[in-house]
């Protein structure tokens, strides 16, 4: 894949059709990148579908609240008023 990145451009720099598009001020500094249309990033699913650990705990019913989850398997290292544990 060839693309073309051009870093800290200011987008009052930037040709008509492009600054239209934008929200930013005019004074705002972006990075334009350049590549031809179908070759951009893959999808996530694409990018997931090989990998045999995507999603290997989405069945544990033990961490569906994950806040809740991560408290408790924090809780043996830390004291009532958030101190740490020295013991």
């Amino acid at each position: 894949m060839n693309a073309i990145v051009i870093e800290h451009v200011k987008v009052s720099e930037l040709p008509e059709a492009w600054r239209s598009r934008l929200t930013q001020v005019p004074g705002a500094i972006v990075t334009v990148r350049i590549e031809a249309e179908g070759q951009g990033v893959a999808p996530i699913a694409d990018l997931s579908s090989d990998d045999l650990l995507f999603g290997m705990w989405r069945d544990r019913q033990d961490m569906l609240n994950v806040p809740d989850y991560i408290r408790l398997i924090r809780a043996s290292r830390f004291n009532q008023d958030d101190t740490q544990r020295t013991d």
